[in-house]
């Protein structure tokens, strides 16, 4: 179990909030897989406070996804304030995030994201100014540092402590890495017997053994699954299910890879409508085809499309395609009995 303030996650996995993924769409999937705590994508505190239409639909929650962390960004501590109490009163989010890991230059421009890394004694203030203002725990997602010359990381997350956050999120890796290189667990380790509230681990965590692995090397709370997860529901299934009892379950079929990648798009077509929803689905298709036997003419294919039902179609073809290559390839090996 995790607890983050007065909220009860039934596990440590946790969805990280990765922009242009978690929406609810792909949020209720990962629940619907077993995962404790799932986050939903950053939302700028400006466009909250200004009440931009887009910005508010980001803001919605089915609450089949609860617990959920809903993440906030901004440089400036009034209007992050003024958009976290929007956050506490409006909606049913569990727990209000604040992004302190962005690092996408057009984020740390603005003095958010990533660039809250370089100001240990302006985060303590900030923190503490959020957290009288809201009831809903008040969390932090942050890297390590900025760069490899400015890693302050167990500063910062003190910083978040005293503030009064309930739990600090790490991602291994600085500003300057991006996405690159190797996330340092050892900082997170350190940051975690630093703390007495709850520290969630990221970074490189790409199979259920690694985040076992995480969990045992740096004693986190819990353990937070991105990259490993698109198009990728199952990692979050089997990382539950083998942190809770040692067994693996088994990789999806195609079969079912292609039923889940359906189910995604017709939940976001339900919420953003056909046009935008098959036009954003594209990138997760193809994250839900990786791996599998000729789906690179797949891709391309689905690339062009506009339309759902072109794109079942083409999807359910493949499967079937895939099928029959396997039934006379066990054909042929199958030994003939006399």
């Amino acid at each position: 179990m995790l607890k983050i303030g007065n909220v009860e996650a039934p596990n440590k996995v946790v969805l990280a909030p990765m922009a242009g993924v978690c929406n609810p769409a792909f949020r209720l999937i990962a629940k619907e897989f077993g995962t404790g705590l799932v986050c939903a994508e950053m939302v700028s505190d400006k466009a909250i406070v200004h009440g931009n239409t887009r910005s508010m639909e980001m803001l919605y929650v089915d609450d089949r996804e609860k617990p959920l962390s809903l993440q906030i960004f901004g440089g400036d501590t009034e209007t992050l304030v003024q958009a976290a109490k929007i956050v506490d009163q409006h909606t049913n989010a569990d727990i209000i995030d604040i992004n302190m890991g962005c690092p996408v230059p057009k984020i740390t421009k603005c003095d958010a994201g990533a660039r809250w890394l370089l100001q240990p004694d302006k985060i303590e203030q900030m923190i503490e100014t959020v957290v009288k203002a809201v009831n809903k725990p008040v969390t932090v997602k942050m890297r390590i540092g900025w760069d490899s010359d400015h890693i302050y990381a167990v500063e910062n997350a003190k910083a978040v402590e005293r503030g009064g956050g309930s739990a600090v999120s790490v991602h291994g890796r600085t500003r300057e890495q991006l996405y690159t290189g190797k996330a340092d667990w050892n900082i997170i380790r350190d940051v975690k017997q630093a703390l007495s509230i709850p520290v969630i681990g990221n970074g490189d965590v790409v199979t259920p053994e690694d985040a076992k692995r995480m969990l045992d090397q740096t004693g986190v709370d819990g353990v937070m699954i991105g990259r490993g997860a698109l198009g990728n529901p199952w990692m979050l299934y089997r990382t539950v299910q083998y942190l809770a009892n040692g067994e693996l379950p088994p990789e999806p079929t195609p079969e079912e890879k292609i039923r889940i990648a359906i189910l995604h798009m017709d939940r976001l077509i339900a919420l953003k409508g056909e046009h935008v929803a098959v036009k954003e689905m594209r990138k997760h298709m193809a994250w839900y085809l990786k791996g599998l036997t000729g789906a690179a003419r797949v891709k391309d294919a689905i690339m062009e499309m506009l339309k759902r039902d072109e794109m079942v179609r083409t999807l359910n073809e493949y499967v079937e395609h895939l099928a029959a290559q396997s039934s006379s390839s066990s054909q042929e090996e199958s030994p003939v009995l006399h």
